[in-house]
């Protein structure tokens, strides 16, 4: 039975595989019910001085960017030590770090309290997001990898559905601060799982030298290793094997870390745009309260929905071809939006827009955490996440600063409609490589961590 046959049949990987998808797509929902909840709340702390005193919208765009700037540091020191340190260790130190950051927030009675904890709060939420993709990168099986990747960043956009859902129904009754104690929770409920549940990577135990922790950890999961290549003696230029950062600035990744870093900025900054100012911008256009917070779980619902259905695309035809077709829907999707047209057809415009945005993202996170080898794989989705997290901090700072200047929604959504198009350019230039299989190549770290597995197998 070969490998891939093995993958497909071994009961304990396939329930190793649930219960890992399942973490870190938990994990993920409340990266997007924090992103979303804010949104939900602007319309309140703009009205209410009493809650942490007056705000303009360019000071409420503000606050919803100083989470991002937090998930960029996150999501930056994940990938200087993730490729290092190991994906679980990560994983269960930032579930608890958020968790604590959500609780903490809803006791704030102050502006510059309120910015502060959202920050701290990004550094979990970052950590967690770059951490995700390297993991399922290496437990997925090969054909299947986006799949069980979008499943996995899906939990963003089910996480924004959650929040929307929530304010919808409970804020008249519990507020906001019962909105971001909800989002404490994974600190008793998930990481309690995640100390049982979630093991360490046998690729990246391998890729660092650890090959007996690696044995160890597929004959208790059902996890496959990597398949050996036969020993050979290492090269002087190995020793100096660059690995997490040092390994994107090398000739082999650089322009396209840099045109991937692009792509994530794109989507992104649709992302957190969008989800901070679509309840106000629809407000203003006349819709009321529940219409606009509808509109916010519209959007999200169709990441969800169309996220999956794209993954699927992107196993059989290519994820680099899907990610410029969902940007170009984004763009078309959005000038529509300037259009008075029903609110069924509306509705259904702010769906595919929910795709060519948040789905997007789910798609480049496979695209990347696929591109990398597994010595720069955490570095490589650290850095998507991180870089593209400017562009997170831009999409409210920009959506702010149009809805305090007044300008209509209509130039508004062109605005964001150039940016879809600007990321569908980008994507085309990303140069198509092999290099994002989970087996390393010949020579190459994993591949001498393989090595010494077989030969102490043959011992």
């Amino acid at each position: 039975m070969n490998a891939q046959a093995h993958r497909h049949v071994d009961p304990r990987h396939r329930n190793s595989l649930r219960w890992i998808v399942g973490i870190a797509a938990v994990a993920l929902v409340f990266d997007g019910y924090d992103l979303v909840v804010y949104g939900t709340i602007v319309p309140t702390l703009l009205r209410d001085p009493g809650q942490l005193g007056a705000l303009t919208p360019g000071q409420a765009g503000a606050l919803g960017s100083y989470a991002l700037m937090g998930v960029l540091v996150g999501a930056l020191v994940a990938g200087a030590i993730g490729d290092r340190v190991g994906r679980r260790r990560i994983m269960l130190v930032n579930i608890a770090w958020f968790s604590i950051g959500m609780g903490l927030t809803a006791t704030t009675t102050s502006y510059t309290t309120f910015g502060v904890l959202r920050f701290l709060t990004g550094i979990g939420v970052g950590a967690l997001v770059a951490t995700a993709g390297a993991l399922i990168a290496e437990f997925a099986p090969p054909d299947r990898r986006h799949f069980y990747n979008a499943i996995v960043y899906s939990g963003v956009p089910a996480g924004g559905v959650l929040a929307a859902l929530l304010a919808l129904l409970t804020s008249d009754s519990i507020g906001w601060r019962g909105l971001f104690l909800i989002g404490a929770l994974p600190i008793v409920l998930l990481l309690p799982a995640a100390l049982l549940r979630l093991p360490e990577s046998p690729t990246w135990l391998l890729a660092r030298g650890h090959a007996e922790r690696a044995r160890r950890v597929s004959e208790r999961t059902g996890i496959p290793l990597p398949d050996a290549a036969p020993a050979q003696p290492a090269r002087p230029h190995e020793a100096k094997e660059k690995v997490g950062f040092a390994a994107l600035a090398t000739r082999r990744y650089a322009l396209a870390t840099f045109l991937l870093g692009l792509m994530s900025f794109s989507g992104l900054l649709l992302t957190y745009g969008l989800n901070t100012w679509l309840p106000e911008i629809m407000g203003r256009n006349g819709y009321g309260p529940s219409y606009s917070l509808s509109f916010l779980l519209t959007l999200n619902g169709g990441a969800i929905v169309g996220g999956l259905l794209a993954s699927r695309s992107a196993d059989r035809l290519g994820a680099q071809r899907v990610i410029a077709a969902t940007f170009g829907l984004a763009a078309v999707s959005l000038a529509l939006l300037t259009f008075q047209l029903p609110l069924a057809v509306l509705l259904a415009l702010v769906a595919v827009a929910g795709v060519g945005t948040l789905g997007t993202q789910v798609l480049i996170y496979g695209f990347v955490s696929h591109y990398y080898d597994t010595v720069s794989r955490a570095a490589g989705v650290a850095w998507c996440a991180g870089f593209g997290r400017l562009g997170g901090i831009v999409g409210p700072v920009v959506g702010g600063a149009l809805v305090g200047a007044g300008v209509p929604p209509t130039y508004t959504f062109y605005v964001f409609a150039g940016v879809g198009i600007a990321g569908l350019l980008v994507t085309g230039f990303v140069p198509r490589r092999a290099a994002a299989s989970a087996a390393a190549a010949p020579g190459t770290r994993t591949d001498r961590g393989a090595s010494v597995l077989e030969h102490e197998r043959a011992s």
